[in-house]
């Protein structure tokens, strides 16, 4: 089996490095990359099973690499910043990305980042034999709300008859929606169940997720219940 291919661009030589040794020695093969413009090039060469992105890279910064992978591609991004500031979290995850992680890192913490993430993708968890893991998907047919249509075997999604794309990070977060029309659901529910984190993780990543959902699919489709979280309107 092929292993899992990780774009890694970091503009630290030592982190850089430490880093992609972990990352190798945990079965991943590794593309390192010191600067944005190299990050994106390597990207539209390697077309890697996902990208981690250092914020602040020279060139062309992680948030806009980001977009810029976003524009082309659906691979999972985890962002990496220094800082744990709102300011980089957010627009981090506005520019597309899936996750993000807080330097300095545990390195085991980072592969089991990458690895729930690559779960969600269907990707395998790692270059190690038997690693391809996927989640069960829903059954059922075409769900209805309104001017929405939700395919749930198909994995399409249908706003006034017009095709929505959604990455699949949204599209798993809108399945959580729709399998519960009308119940709330708590940011911390959605990042065990969206994100598979067996960890408390930061609600930021639900807040942001569901804003870019509501644009995709309409502002008032997804209710904020005050103090418990989200639901859908059936």
């Amino acid at each position: 089996m092929a292993e899992t291919h990780v774009l890694f661009v970091e503009d630290d030589d030592v982190i850089r490095e430490a880093t992609q040794l972990a990352l190798e020695r945990d079965g991943f093969t590794v593309t390192a990359m010191p600067d944005g413009l190299s990050g994106l090039e390597a990207f539209r060469t390697d077309r890697p099973d996902i990208a981690l992105l250092d914020v602040m890279v020279p060139g062309l910064d992680g948030v806009s690499l980001c977009r810029r992978i976003r524009d082309e591609s659906t691979v999972p991004v985890i962002m990496l910043s220094a800082r744990a500031d709102s300011i980089d979290v957010v627009l981090g995850l506005e520019a597309g990305a899936d996750d993000y992680v807080t330097k300095p890192f545990d390195g085991a913490v980072l592969v089991a980042r990458i690895r729930a993430v690559l779960r969600r993708f269907g990707h395998a968890s790692g270059g190690q034999p038997g690693g391809a893991e996927t989640e069960p998907q829903p059954v059922g047919g075409v769900l209805v709300f309104g001017d929405l249509e939700v395919d749930t075997e198909g994995m399409e999604v249908r706003r006034s008859g017009e095709q929505v794309a959604l990455t699949p990070t949204e599209m798993r977060l809108l399945l959580e929606f729709s399998s519960a029309p009308g119940t709330v659901l708590s940011r911390d529910k959605l990042l065990e169940r969206v994100w598979d984190y067996g960890w408390g993780g930061d609600t930021r990543v639900v807040d942001v997720h569901v804003q870019r959902l509501r644009t995709k699919i309409g502002q008032d489709r997804i209710e904020t219940v005050r103090g418990f979280g989200y639901k859908l309107k059936a």
